[in-house]
């Protein structure tokens, strides 16, 4: 990752995360279905992997055996998996969309509780094709990092053509949106894998016990064990 890259990094963890540890996290939680979470697990594409038509079985195997789909077919799967990656790239030691699984929170989000927003997807995803492949020559996931990137400065300022419902403004902002809580919204809900999106902020997750040092501490907590709502669903209430 060069310095451009890593700067602008830097500026979207800031600029997201009180919003998404804050009241749109707690949005979050309530709205997305523990449900989701039982549905098949999407995984990052390989780079430089083909991806299949869109006609065959919405339920693919990744190359690691691992199944995805809950929504998503394999090229959209593969188009939303770079899309967020380049909005939130990870570097060495730093997780990024991929590393977290944003693709799945997102694939499970529309497969359960953003229902609603699933013709947004469809039709948002054919015409992002569509004006890579007029404006490019390729679909979104086959351009180069630097190519990818115009993209998304041509959707997130309303100068890509051809983009009729969602907007194009609309579309990147639902993608962007979606990211943000894929990377800090609690692990049950399918992003935020083994807490990266949280330790990589120092967010501490709900814990037993802070103590008056922790309360007073000014710096990231990294204290174990970090502990999210599925942790905490089996644990017995007092009494039981």
């Amino acid at each position: 990752m060069n310095s451009e890259e890593s700067t602008r990094r830097e500026f979207l963890i800031r600029a997201t995360t009180a919003a998404a540890l804050g009241a749109g996290a707690a949005t979050i939680a309530s709205t997305i279905g523990t449900a989701a979470a039982a549905s098949a697990t999407p995984l990052p594409v390989a780079e430089g992997q083909e991806a299949q038509s869109q006609g065959e079985t919405p339920m693919h195997v990744h190359m690691s055996g691992d199944m995805h789909g809950a929504f998503f077919n394999y090229t959209d799967a593969v188009t939303i998996a770079a899309f967020s990656e380049r909005l939130m790239p990870g570097a060495p030691g730093r997780p990024g969309a991929l590393d977290v699984g944003v693709l799945n929170y997102i694939d499970l989000a529309l497969a359960g509780a953003y229902s609603d927003l699933q013709d947004f997807y469809r039709s948002g995803l054919a015409q992002l094709d569509a004006y890579c492949r007029q404006s490019h020559g390729k679909g979104f996931s086959e351009l180069g990092a630097a190519q990818q990137d115009e993209v998304l400065m041509a959707l997130d300022e309303g100068k890509a053509s051809g983009f009729a419902w969602p907007s194009a403004q609309a579309f990147f902002n639902m993608v962007w949106l979606h990211t943000i809580e894929g990377m800090w919204a609690d692990p049950i809900y399918g992003g935020n894998k083994d807490f990266a999106g949280w330790r990589l902020v120092g967010f501490p997750g709900a814990q037993a016990v802070f103590g008056p040092a922790d309360m007073k501490s000014t710096q990231a907590f990294t204290r174990a064990p970090l502990i999210g709502l599925q942790a905490q669903s089996k644990t017995p209430l007092a009494g039981q």
